[in-house]
């Protein structure tokens, strides 16, 4: 493997393996009007990537004229469902937030669940602007965790997957829950280890050297996560790494994040994420 794994400007890889093969889902990092759609970098070796563009099926998401960001996939009953960001909202009042596909394949192409073409989620919830959205799958759960502008939220999806069920309280209107943890600004990542829950997340400032990732642990998937350690940060040889996600992958723990397109491996010493070393 050699970083970047592709020549292409990629950012907020969301990484999923199916079936043997590493699935990163990403944005295109164009010009607000020109992020129209997304693509999909695959691997069956971690050598040889094979890049699929335009995976979703635009004309069923009316709504949405740009800055099409951050998708995350979740498989469920045999079938792949993708959310993502859209039309960058800065209040209540603009139409966008996260939109929700479904395909039969992973490769797509996503077509949106809603047969009106509306938003999954088209508003600020306590105070998360509707972007970097994240599936986790906990058994027969599924949780979305998404939020920018340094707040981050928690839902639990139903199991049609084009809804939320109801979370113990405290929860704002009865299916969300605010969660932010320390220093948090944005691109949750979440993954089950040794019984616990453990968070990703990015910090500091997406356009210099700040930007980072940090990392926290909770008992609970929708509980409060305790700030343990920075396990990606800028070095000698790239500044301002972030946005990522985690994967396991013949045998071996990666994390994939945005410095263009990289993939290294991130150990778990003690059930926790231990610092990345760039290559």
């Amino acid at each position: 493997m050699k970083n970047p794994v592709s020549n292409q400007w990629y950012a907020d890889p969301e990484a999923r393996v199916y079936d043997d093969v590493l699935y990163l889902y990403v944005t295109r990092s164009l010009p607000f009007d020109e992020q129209t759609n997304l693509d999909v970098v695959t691997s069956r070796d971690l050598t040889h990537f094979e890049e699929h563009h335009g995976i979703l099926d635009m004309s069923t998401f009316p709504e949405v004229h740009h800055a099409v960001w951050a998708p995350t996939v979740a498989k469920r009953a045999g079938r792949y469902y993708l959310v993502f960001a859209a039309n960058n909202i800065n209040s209540d009042e603009e139409v966008g937030g996260l939109y929700l596909g479904v395909s039969d394949s992973p490769l797509g192409p996503f077509q949106n669940v809603f047969a009106d073409g509306r938003a999954l989620v088209g508003r600020y919830l306590c105070g998360a602007q509707p972007i970097d959205a994240h599936l986790f799958c906990d058994g027969d759960e599924t949780y979305l965790y998404f939020g920018g502008r340094r707040h981050l939220v928690v839902c639990r999806m139903n199991r049609e997957m084009n809804g939320f069920l109801p979370l113990e309280e405290p929860a704002f209107e009865g299916f969300v829950r605010e969660i932010t943890p320390q220093d948090y600004v944005e691109a949750p990542y979440v993954e089950k280890i040794g019984g616990q829950y453990h968070l990703m997340y990015s910090s500091g400032d997406w356009t210099n050297g700040t930007y980072r990732v940090k990392a926290a642990v909770s008992s609970s998937p929708c509980g409060s996560f305790e700030y343990y350690g920075d396990v990606l940060e800028a070095a000698e040889i790239a500044d301002g790494p972030g946005h990522n996600s985690a994967f396991f992958f013949q045998g071996r723990h990666y994390t994939a994040y945005h410095r263009r397109l990289c993939i290294d491996l991130q150990s778990l010493e003690g059930e926790r994420f231990q610092s990345v070393k760039m290559t």
